[in-house]
C-alpha cells in the first residue's frame, strides 16, 4: 500500500476530528492522523485511543523484543477497526528505518516492521512515537465524502496532538486548534 501521495486536494500529514453523532461508536471523539490519502484511498491512526492496560514495553515484552534501556510506560494505541492485530509506529523523522519508514507529513513517519519496534526498546528511538494496532480505511471517494457532510472535520497537527499521552483531552484540543468549543457542537448536522 503506497502511504505517501499527497496534493492540495489531498489531507496527508493532517488530523481528522470526528463531529459530536457520528454514527460509528469506534470513532466517538476520535483524533485520526492521516498516514496517507490520495484519490484510490485514505488510511489514518487514531491517536487518541488508548488500549487499556496495555503499554509499549508490555508488547514490546510479549513480541520478544528485548529492551536495553528503561522504557517509558507509554500505552499502545488502538489505531483503528482494520488489521488490528498489525502495528504502526507513528515517530519524529529523527528516526528512519532505510527500506520501510515512510514520511507521512512534516517531521512525521511511519515504519511498520520489526525494526522500529527494536527501536523503540533501544537508545537509538525516535524522539516522540506511538504505537497503535489497527488503522481506520477508506475507499476511492469515502473520505472526501464523509469529509463534506461534516463527519470529520480537519485539523493541522502538532507534536502535542500527534505523540502527546493525554488523549482524554485530544479531541477538545483538536477542536480548540481549529477555534471551535466542544460545547458548540451539536450531534446533528444541519444544511443550510
Amino acid at each position: 500500500m503506497p502511504f505517501l501521495q499527497s496534493g492540495p486536494e489531498f489531507l496527508t500529514g493532517r488530523l481528522l476530528v470526528a463531529m459530536p453523532g457520528i454514527d460509528d461508536p469506534r470513532f466517538e471523539r476520535a483524533v485520526l492522523y492521516l498516514c496517507a490519502h490520495n484519490e484510490e484511498h485514505a488510511m489514518a491512526l487514531a491517536v487518541n485511543r488508548p488500549v487499556e492496560g496495555l503499554t509499549v514495553p508490555d508488547l514490546l515484552t510479549r513480541l520478544g523484543v528485548a529492551s536495553d534501556i528503561h522504557l517509558p510506560p507509554d500505552l499502545v494505541l488502538l489505531g483503528g477497526p482494520v488489521e488490528r492485530e498489525r502495528g504502526f509506529v507513528l515517530h519524529t523523522d529523527d528516526y528512519t528505518c532505510k527500506d520501510s519508514s515512510v514520511p507521512v507529513g512534516e517531521g512525521v513517519a511511519l515504519t511498520a516492521t520489526r525494526e522500529v519496534l527494536q527501536a523503540l526498546a533501544s537508545d537509538h528511538r525516535p524522539r516522540r512515537s506511538v504505537l497503535a494496532l489497527g488503522y481506520a480505511g477508506w475507499g476511492p471517494g469515502q473520505l472526501e465524502r464523509e469529509v463534506r457532510e461534516n463527519i470529520w472535520l480537519v485539523c493541522e497537527p502538532d507534536e502535542a496532538l500527534i505523540f502527546g499521552n493525554d488523549h482524554e483531552h485530544k479531541w477538545s484540543r483538536a477542536l480548540e486548534r481549529i477555534g471551535i468549543s466542544a460545547a458548540w457542537l451539536s450531534g446533528t448536522a444541519g444544511r443550510a
